[in-house]
């Protein structure tokens, strides 16, 4: 961009630069608008900006589209900044999400339909994710393995209803090079089969268990529509298997890990969630029972974020998983299946993003600090943001210094949306004074620190930012959670209301398709902190036996 877009600081007073549209930013790289250089190098305050093009200068607005450069410090006036403009997530909330992926570089499209290319910055938050998870799975005994991607016919077939659950979305490799295969394969939609078949040569006695494993990998499944992060056909995951020798220790674990799924995302995501059990039409496909974590989205959809199944012995009937107990007995063991997936990254878009672009938990943010040099050709700047970075990264935070040859005004909205928790600034003027500007993500706080205190600063702010984005999105989840007590209240509710709607069932499917067909909404969970809101079901009137989570999902 033109030199004169850039913007200077006076004192500690940072001056911020409002939306150009893609004409104004035209003319302006061009070299032949200048806007708003007063006295000082400060911008001109809002109304006075000027565009020397004869004849364009006007109170609010030129002929190039240019809105009056606002310096005013606080959420909506940086909306747009240096950067493309993003579409406002209150005018269409699925344009947004999709360029705030493209934008903040994310993702790419793929040649391969219904698949995604994780570029950098996409794949460093899920390695962050996988890290995290990994960690927590191993602190209760879990190990990794690795299964194969292809899946014979024939092992799938051996367990009836997980091979119906998944018929429409298998993918089938039917040659192998030239020739065709004598039985075709399918690329795993999920490996419960695979595990099945290794557990039952593994497993021999009681001393052989339990087997607590778990593997990072891919799967594909041949979804009609696809969303980045959301739902493609390959995506990332982790999916743990486990067997034990009692019902009662595969319950304790399908349990735990839900359990731990939940803590890790409002810990580590700041994402809360509703913990409760699937009904038996929402379960996993040969499973007994589906437990399952439930976040709400910024436009009030909910997401399932994480499942626990437990099997059972339905899988070790099929696959002949048995074992010999203390008694000297044959016995089958019980299992259980839980994962999480790349699909946590879309749940962070939007449940913390913002007009500006992504918004990042610093626990999960692959940079914390972006330290922007200001006036960084001048002697010493440079080298006193490396200084700085050296510090921050020796305190434990990581760091990036751009120096890139972009105006700071550009770096600030680029730092913005890419959901970099925290930013510095400092020039000639701060180094001087032994200080720098921190300014927070989420709120655009600044803060004036001396340089000395840094680490320590921008340590309080990213723990203070993490617990503030948990309380936030909880507030938001709240404050869209409904209660409904009759079907015509439910049903105006679910329309006119995006969010959870709480409502007593009767357990019955019919209730469950009825609900589905008329509005549109699906159980997602049934909590297991249980409410009584009324004696029967908010659909037929019978007696009610549970209270459910309804809403629509992606």
């Amino acid at each position: 961009m033109a030199r004169y877009l850039t913007i200077l600081r006076k004192k500690q007073k940072l001056r911020d630069g409002g939306g150009f549209s893609v004409r104004h930013r035209e003319a302006l790289d061009q070299g032949i608008v200048q806007h708003g250089i007063g006295e000082g190098g400060e911008q001109q305050r809002p109304g006075i900006a000027r565009c020397k093009v004869a004849g364009n200068q006007g109170p609010g607005q030129c002929a190039h589209g240019a809105r009056p450069l606002d310096i005013a410090v606080g959420a909506g006036n940086l909306r747009k900044g240096f950067v493309e403009a993003i579409t406002s997530m209150d005018v269409d909330f699925a344009q947004w999400y999709t360029d705030v992926v493209k934008k903040a570089e994310l993702m790419g499209y793929s040649s391969v339909k219904g698949c995604m290319i994780f570029k950098p910055a996409g794949y460093a938050i899920w390695e962050n994710i996988k890290a995290e998870l990994d960690k927590r799975f191993k602190e209760t005994g879990v190990e990794n393995v690795y299964m194969p991607m292809f899946i014979p016919e024939s092992l799938l077939q051996r367990e009836k209803d997980h091979v119906e659950g998944f018929a429409p979305e298998v993918a089938w490799v039917t040659y192998g090079g030239l020739n065709p295969l004598q039985e075709r394969m399918c690329v795993r939609p999920t490996s419960e089969t695979l595990f099945c078949d290794f557990y039952k040569d593994e497993i021999q006695s009681y001393r052989d268990l339990p087997k607590v494993y778990n593997q990072w990998c891919s799967v594909v499944r041949w979804e009609k529509e696809t969303r980045p992060f959301l739902r493609s056909r390959e995506f990332l995951w982790q999916e743990g298997h486990t067997a034990h020798a009692t019902a009662e220790e595969a319950e304790a674990r399908t349990q735990q890990m839900l359990n731990l799924y939940a803590d890790f995302c409002e810990d580590f995501l700041a994402i809360p969630v509703v913990r409760g059990r699937k009904t038996d039409k929402e379960k996993f496909a040969g499973a007994e029972a589906t437990y399952t974590i439930e976040a709400l989205m910024h436009d009030g959809k909910a997401l399932q974020s994480g499942t626990s199944h437990n099997f059972g012995d339905g899988f070790a009937k099929a696959f002949g998983i048995q074992y010999t107990d203390k008694d000297n007995k044959l016995k089958y063991v019980h299992q259980t299946s839980w994962g999480m997936t790349t699909r946590l990254i879309g749940a962070l878009i939007m449940v913390h993003g913002d007009d500006s672009g992504l918004v990042l938990p610093p626990r999960v943010a692959p940079v914390q600090v972006d330290i922007i040099p200001v006036m960084q050709k001048k002697a010493g700047v440079l080298e006193k943001a490396a200084e700085v970075k050296e510090k921050l990264i020796n305190a434990g935070l990581r760091v990036k210094v751009d120096d890139s040859d972009k105006n700071p005004g550009w770096k600030f909205s680029e730092q913005e949306m890419r959901g970099i928790p925290v930013r510095i600034e400092m020039g000639p003027r701060d180094i001087e004074a032994n200080q720098a500007v921190i300014v927070r993500r989420d709120t655009r706080e600044k803060t004036v620190v001396s340089i000395d205190e840094l680490d320590v600063k921008v340590k309080e702010i990213l723990d203070t930012m993490q617990v503030e984005m948990l309380e936030r999105a909880r507030k938001h989840r709240d404050s869209h959670t409904y209660v409904a007590t009759d079907y015509e209240e439910f049903k105006q509710t679910v329309a006119n209301k995006p969010g959870f709607v709480k409502a007593m069932w009767c357990g019955n499917e019919e209730c469950e398709n009825k609900i589905k067909e008329d509005t549109t909404a699906t159980s997602r969970c049934m909590p297991f902190n249980q409410e009584k809101l009324s004696d029967v079901c908010v659909c037929c009137g019978k007696p009610a036996t549970k209270m459910v989570y309804w809403g629509k999902a992606y």
